[in-house]
């Protein structure tokens, strides 16, 4: 980055203690930060605000339609779509429930009744939405150690407001630009003879909008806007697509799938076709692109480059 950035940190709060109890923490505001009201629950701790940004950013993505998103260490265990919220949730959750236990989960749309009486039901540390019914907040406030965290902005203000992303080392502090670059089926590059059917082309840009919130080395399988599998932060990427299709087990089958970085080796296609993915959405720029293009046409799966990478560290 060239121009000298410049931004205020006004404190909030002390928080109780940081990622572990010996650690000290805080809570300080940007110009641009978003402020929340705790509607229900102890304190929020350093990991749930985290994590509960990393949650609400997934579902930011997705504007106009019901989207949920489950949250673990700040990463996804689990995202939807839905016809209603609480169909969004239910799919989300049907990905990983084990790995969703004592979670955060996010919504895009306000919480209602329905939903809650779902989430009522399992052990969850916050649910973040820009809204919540009375009768919602009412039922889930029996559950007094949960945070109910309403943010105080519309969904696509908070999208399309800029953010820096800082990072501290003793070499210097890092900042860039956020991960904010769009993708649409207009820029997609289709290498391989078999072509992605509509299905897959929006299965696909639903799995690209996920991936770039997964640490990397990162792998989402997913159909019918839902994940099925997410293989995360693995030193090797087809140890994370073995982690997908796994998780993904017989409903890969037609599925897609989309990778951050791209394929170093033609072993992260074997895997996917022995699994009977239908198609494959990665940024492409590898020297074994060619071979991994061929690899794809063994196996009759379609797959997209679309020149750009996603990785998060």
């Amino acid at each position: 980055m060239t121009e000298t950035l410049s931004f205020n940190l006004e404190k909030i709060q002390d928080l109780r203690y940081g990622e572990n109890p010996h650690q000290k923490a805080g809570l300080y505001k940007m110009d641009s930060s978003f402020g929340f009201d705790l509607l229900n629950g102890k304190e929020l701790s350093f990991n749930n605000i985290a994590d509960m940004a990393a949650a609400f950013d997934i579902v930011a993505e997705f504007i106009g339609v019901n989207a949920c998103a489950i949250i673990k260490h700040s990463n996804p265990c689990g995202v939807a779509l839905g016809e209603s919220v609480a169909e969004a949730y239910s799919r989300a959750l049907e990905c990983d429930p084990i790995s969703a236990f004592g979670g955060i989960v996010a919504f895009n749309q306000k919480v209602d009744l329905a939903t809650a009486k779902m989430m009522k039901e399992i052990f969850l540390e916050v649910i973040i939405a820009p809204e919540f019914d009375e009768d919602a907040v009412e039922l889930l406030k029996a559950k007094k150690n949960l945070r109910l965290v309403k943010v105080n902005a519309d969904i696509l203000t908070y999208k399309q407001t800029p953010l820096v992303d800082v990072k501290n080392t003793k070499f210097g502090t890092l900042i860039q630009t956020k991960e904010d670059v769009e993708l649409n089926k207009d820029n997609f590059k289709i290498v391989t003879k078999a072509k992605p059917d509509e299905k897959m082309v929006e299965d696909m840009l639903f799995a690209w909008k996920v991936v770039k919130h997964v640490k990397s080395n990162a792998i989402v399988v997913a159909k019918d806007k839902r994940t099925l599998g997410i293989g995360m932060g693995q030193t090797s990427r087809v140890a994370s697509m073995e982690i997908a299709v796994s998780q993904a087990c017989d409903e890969a089958k037609d599925a897609v799938a989309a990778s951050d970085g791209f394929f170093p080796a033609t072993d992260n296609i074997q895997v996917a076709g022995q699994n009977r993915i239908a198609a494959i959405i990665q940024p492409g720029g590898s020297i074994k692109d060619e071979e991994v293009i061929k690899e794809c046409d063994k196996y009759n799966i379609a797959m997209v480059m679309t020149g750009m990478r996603h990785f998060l560290h």
